[in-house]
């Protein structure tokens, strides 16, 4: 089992900024990788971004492609969402997440553990 803890989020206004952290523990060596998702009130959890612990190969949704950035740190065990250019649609629980690697990347039933995630709010 692996272990996701997230933190960074907060308030910030439109085109501002924010770094999310993640940090993973536990069998990271049965991890294939490590996403971010995001949930706002009433709407279906949504996919970010993910990176695998190996390679360090990354995959974006359309939505946050060339404002977002992920990364990860495998000597600190951590895995870093900076966000640019944030737009109050932005706003959400955003939730860390790894995966076995099995199943489609983008689907939260592909990852097994997940943490209890941190509010990002974007005001205009």
């Amino acid at each position: 089992q692996v272990q996701v803890v997230e933190s960074g989020g907060g308030l910030v206004q439109a085109v501002g900024s924010l770094r999310l952290s993640c940090a993973v523990s536990g069998r990271t060596f049965s991890m294939y990788g490590v996403a971010w998702f995001r949930q706002a009130p009433g709407k279906e959890r949504e996919f970010v971004s993910q990176i695998s612990w190996g390679p360090g190969s990354t995959i974006y949704a359309d939505s946050v492609k060339g404002r977002f950035t992920i990364s990860r740190d495998r000597t600190k065990n951590m895995v870093y969402l900076q966000m640019n250019g944030l737009k109050p649609e932005d706003t959400a629980n955003y939730y860390c997440a790894a995966t076995p690697g099995l199943g489609i990347p983008t689907n939260p039933r592909s990852y097994n553990d997940w943490g209890q995630g941190t509010q990002v709010t974007v005001s205009s």
